[in-house]
């Protein structure tokens, strides 16, 4: 079954009133959206009146993701970085969610709807898309705004997602969970080999050295080093209490997962455009247990990704595909 929406009342597209040139380079800016290893999993084809959005399923990544959840999560961050591409010339989108049964990798089609001028806050969200890195560094000992939570709260239930803010508690307990993934994950079959593949250098996808901030010392921060760290690796001084955030959807089927990666981008880019650093944090959510004990199952409620945020340095992009990779021809 398809979910149609669109970014404004009414639903119902108008006449093509946007160029190839002009949706191409909506794509273009779609790839920017962040993806598990970088592996940048999508692909679309541009049609008579907007974009269609497809899986590339061969970068998958088998091991820990082996039901494509994290797939669909960054090609819903891809589609909503295009809506956003789309509203920022003027247009609002109109969207459907599996609109073809007989195609699955057609995840979304997109079409291009009535004129409309982009507002402020569409202009500040679309200005951070260049910005939007995942930051792997140490963290400032500053505490965020409540303002600024409840933004980052409101960006996730635009999306439909919930977005909730881990407490001392909470917070403690996600850190353990995350140490006890991540030693699951280094011994699961295929792991180590998986991750390689997608840390060769001068590859245009995947995760560079330069991408791998320093060693914590004290395992405060639940963040992957991807095996670039030397066996002697400087540390950093890590903050010792990072602000968590689990993000969630009610139900836990396709659909919800592309919600998920929507969601998870509006935020990424709200706290961009506020001037904080973020970091995506999958590693508990790739262990089933692990997984569970950080939903509300019973209530319908299932933990998506975990959100790293605070104020810090700031880092360099990683590499994206070449336009020609993943835009399909008609």
């Amino acid at each position: 079954m398809s979910i149609t929406r669109t970014d404004a009342p009414g639903g119902r597209a108008a006449l093509p009133a946007l160029s190839r040139a002009v949706l191409t380079d909506c794509v273009r800016t779609a790839t920017a959206a962040p993806s598990l290893h970088n592996s940048q999993p999508w692909r679309f084809r541009i049609t008579g009146d907007g974009v269609d959005v497809y899986t590339d399923s061969g970068r998958r990544l088998d091991v820990l993701d082996p039901a494509g959840r994290e797939l669909l999560i960054s090609v819903g961050a891809a589609l909503f970085t295009l809506r956003l591409a789309i509203r920022r010339k003027g247009f609002r989108p109109v969207f459907a969610l599996f609109p073809d049964a007989e195609d699955a990798g057609l995840v979304a089609r997109v079409a291009v709807g009535p004129p409309a001028a982009a507002t402020p806050a569409v202009e500040a969200l679309a200005a951070a898309v260049a910005h939007r890195h995942t930051n792997r560094w140490p963290f400032a000992q500053t505490a965020v705004p409540g303002v600024a939570l409840s933004h980052l709260r409101d960006a996730a239930r635009r999306e439909g997602a919930v977005l909730a803010v881990a407490g001392p508690t909470a917070r403690d307990a996600i850190v353990r969970l995350s140490q006890v993934a991540n030693r699951r994950l280094q011994t699961r079959a295929g792991y180590r080999a998986e991750r390689s593949r997608w840390t060769v250098p001068r590859r245009r996808d995947g995760v560079p050295r330069s991408a791998v901030g320093p060693w914590d010392a004290l395992e405060t921060v639940p963040v992957r080093d991807f095996g670039l760290l030397p066996p002697h690796a400087a540390t950093g001084a890590f903050e010792p209490y990072p602000t968590l955030l689990v993000l969630a959807t009610e139900g836990d089927g396709r659909t919800q997962w592309v919600t998920a990666g929507q969601a998870l981008q509006r935020v990424l880019l709200t706290a961009t455009w506020q001037n904080l650093a973020t970091t995506p944090i999958s590693q508990p959510i790739e262990v089933p247990a692990i997984r569970r004990l950080l939903s509300a199952a019973a209530e319908g409620r299932w933990a998506q990704m975990i959100i790293r945020i605070g104020y810090g340095r700031q880092v360099v992009a990683t590499p994206r595909r070449r336009l020609s990779e993943v835009l399909v021809q008609p």
